[in-house]
């Protein structure tokens, strides 16, 4: 891959992590503005339709096997309605920075899931990186470790956190055989028909309630699911077809930067001393976590060799 290239790729990537960081900011105002469970469906489900039409026009898309069929399924349900859901009612209980600092654990967790369900190693480096990041959700949370007290929104974004990291166990096993993009227009689509029974049944008349909302409040709608979601995941998978998973999860962590920073600009939100360190040490447990540190090591040790 030429450099120009490289860098077209990396500045696409680092773009989206900023729309995905306004984008908890934007959460923020929609379960605010609208009821929560149906809001995501409807999100999730413009986000799906601008995917497959997508695919669908590229003529990339193709019958999937009954093992494809079997990890989308289920990539689909912790990574779509559990994760978006949750997050949904989380947003209604807990500032957006806050959640956006937990959100920061989503690359160590996935790492911890590999190790568990994928027979990764876990390196002595990799539980040092864990313990650091434990150390820093502590520090996010509480102020100090003698505070320390979990809310139901923030038990609640754990979860949803929880259930993402997981699902990307289940959509690195389909996306062997089967596109990223392929797999992410069906897990949009199908998980958001189960977001709507979910609405049909946590918030009955939901669908009435979502039109009596300002203007800028459907604009703010349609830029979640069409541009941050639906284009965002396709850049973000593109990327990990061209540099890498182990290049571009890295990149998550500005998600939870810019979603402190947009958080803090335009929702008048503080964040404490206590959680700026603790988010610096989430972001050093994750670098160590994810085994980032140790191939950025062995890289340089073979370069000295030569």
């Amino acid at each position: 891959m030429n450099q120009k290239r490289q860098i077209l790729i990396y500045s696409l990537v680092f773009t989206i992590m900023v729309l995905w960081g306004i984008n908890i900011v934007i959460l923020k105002v929609l379960v605010t503005e609208l009821p929560p469970a149906t809001m995501t469906a409807f999100r999730v489900m413009l986000a799906g339709i601008t995917t497959m039409t997508i695919l669908i026009l590229s003529r990339s898309i193709r019958k999937m096997t009954g093992y494809e069929w079997k990890y989308m399924l289920l990539g689909m349900v912790f990574g779509v309605i559990l994760h978006h859901a949750l997050l949904a009612i989380s947003l209604t209980m807990i500032e957006a920075s806050n959640a956006a600092l937990i959100l920061a654990l989503v690359p160590l967790t996935t790492a911890v899931m590999a190790v568990i369900f994928l027979g990764e190693k876990l390196t002595p480096a990799r539980i040092l990186g864990i313990l650091i990041a434990l150390a820093g959700v502590f520090f996010i949370q509480g102020e100090s470790f003698k505070n320390f007290n979990f809310s139901l929104g923030e038990i609640l974004i754990f979860i949803s956190m929880f259930t993402q990291a997981l699902s990307f166990i289940f959509i690195k096993k389909v996306t062997m055989t089967l596109s990223p993009t392929q797999t992410t227009a069906m897990m949009f689509l199908t998980g958001s028909i189960g977001l709507v029974i979910v609405s049909f049944i946590v918030e009955p008349g939901g669908i009435s309630k979502m039109f009596s909302a300002e203007p800028y409040v459907y604009l703010l709608f349609v830029l979640s699911g069409i541009i941050v979601t639906g284009f965002g995941y396709i850049v973000y998978n593109s990327a990990i077809k061209e540099i890498g998973a182990g290049q571009t999860v890295i990149f998550n962590n500005f998600v939870p930067f810019f979603g402190v920073i947009f958080s803090m600009i335009f929702l008048n939100e503080t964040i404490s001393s206590s959680q700026i360190a603790g988010f610096v040490l989430v972001v050093i447990g994750v670098l160590f976590g994810t085994g980032y540190i140790e191939l950025m090591w062995r890289k340089r040790n073979r370069k000295n060799d030569f």
